[in-house]
């Protein structure tokens, strides 16, 4: 499948400085964006950026604040836990 996306040229010049290559800027944060909504595996997101890892996968995603495996539920267990040991001492 092919995806188009205009952009201004008044704003083209000044994402591709920051960003790089916008096409690879926009799949990446497409895979990320399904990972976080459980509609890409990792694997499907390591397949989609051609990436030779699933650690390539898991870094990027983390690069992108998408945290492989971790839920917000996850998140909350652990600082749980972390103040119970923490009182213990």
């Amino acid at each position: 499948m092919t995806v188009t996306l205009n952009i201004p040229e008044e704003l083209s010049g000044e994402l591709t400085n920051k960003l790089g290559n916008l096409g690879r800027a926009a799949l990446e944060a497409l895979a990320a964006k399904a990972y976080e909504q459980d509609c890409l595996s990792l694997e499907q997101v390591r397949s989609l950026l051609d990436l030779k890892s699933r650690w390539e996968a898991q870094s990027l995603l983390s690069r992108l604040g998408v945290w492989p495996g971790t839920t917000v539920e996850d998140l909350r267990c652990d600082l749980a836990t972390l103040d119970r040991l923490t009182l213990r001492d």
